[in-house]
């Protein structure tokens, strides 16, 4: 649950880059990027978790 929260945390704080980055701000489209990369890694993190709990329910 720690690993969601921080996703949705991420993705919160991106609004107002994405926003700027729209308008053609290349800094905030550049941490727009950075923050995507984030969230890529965080859900893989998520991913694995889920599995690891379904693996030891079978077990």
């Amino acid at each position: 649950m720690e690993l969601y929260e921080k996703l949705k945390s991420i993705v919160a704080e991106l609004e107002e880059d994405v926003r700027k980055a729209e308008g053609g701000n290349k800094a905030a489209g550049t941490r727009v990027r950075q923050a995507m990369q984030d969230v890529k890694n965080v859900a893989q993190d998520i991913r694995k978790q889920v599995l690891e709990m379904r693996g030891s329910e079978n077990a």
